[in-house]
């Protein structure tokens, strides 16, 4: 059976090949892009600072709060840019329409 950690790395490939396929297509918002790759720089903060939790304290990266919060805030970041990139899309599209 896969550890935690081993499915957490093999899930990096599915999202890699995520993003080049958004970033190739020329379709997705650029804020919304942006936003995918902030997600992918959570997940890369959150690994040493899982490590970090470990050595340090003795415990998962969920229990010390300062550095969970201080990572999860990558992921909020991460989503807000990709709503705001995908509202300013719709929003441009309505535009385009209503003066069509």
């Amino acid at each position: 059976m896969l550890e935690k950690n081993n499915l957490f790395a093999l899930s990096l490939f599915p999202y890699l090949g995520f993003l080049f396929f958004m970033t190739r297509s020329g379709q997705t918002p650029r804020l919304a892009l942006v936003g995918f790759y902030v997600l992918l720089l959570f997940v890369v903060i959150t690994i040493p600072a899982g490590i970090y939790a470990e050595m340090a304290y003795g415990t998962s990266l969920a229990n010390v709060d300062w550095l969970h919060g201080s990572a999860e805030a990558f992921l909020t970041l991460s989503n807000i840019l990709v709503v705001l990139g995908f509202r300013q899309a719709v929003l441009k599209r309505r535009s385009a329409q209503k003066h069509e």
